[in-house]
């Protein structure tokens, strides 16, 4: 595990702690999951933070300002302490970090369903329901359409992959009468 992954996991640890004093984990990973997406997806956030000729003073007052009344104060608090600190790049770590801490507390688990199609909402909770049973942890689905899959689906919680797809299927099956053919 690299030292930023390591810094990020302290710092989702504190802010989790304080949500959770607070009863607003899933809030708090709401705003942040917000923060992260706008400092790590916009080029021009990005370079503003990253730009060592502006004054960190000026960095945090245009950040407070940019999100007063949009996020509460434990992850302005966090915001603030990496800009001062210069830790900046660790955004993206922090929110993997905070997520996994808070599933683990919460018995919460992410599940990434890739589809052909757009799921329902039946077949999301139904996604769910097995899921979840199969996990011991209650799942928030997040579709995906690949249309490359040809039909059914493939489901990705943490670092399992539940392959239901067609493609899957059929290159199990292409594997299978290759070891019959040697």
């Amino acid at each position: 595990m690299s030292r930023e992954t390591i810094a990020a996991k302290r710092y989702a640890k504190a802010l989790f702690e304080v949500a959770a004093q607070q009863q607003r984990t899933l809030e708090v990973e709401q705003e942040l999951k917000a923060v992260v997406g706008a400092i790590t997806q916009d080029d021009e956030i990005r370079r503003f933070i990253s730009t060592p000729n502006i004054a960190v003073s000026v960095k945090l007052d245009v950040l407070k300002k940019a999100l007063q009344d949009k996020v509460s104060q434990p992850v302005m608090n966090t915001v603030d302490m990496l800009i001062e600190r210069g830790r900046a790049d660790l955004f993206a770590d922090l929110l993997d970090s905070y997520v996994r801490i808070e599933g683990e507390s919460l018995g919460l688990a992410d599940a990434t369903v890739y589809s052909t199609y757009p799921l329902s909402d039946q077949e999301i909770e139904t996604v769910a329901a097995e899921f979840g049973a199969l996990a011991k942890k209650k799942i928030r689905v997040t579709n995906v359409i690949d249309k490359n899959l040809l039909g059914g689906v493939k489901v990705v919680i943490g670092d399992m992959l539940y392959d239901g797809s067609l493609a899957g299927k059929l290159e199990r099956l292409e594997k299978s009468f290759n070891r019959l053919a040697q």
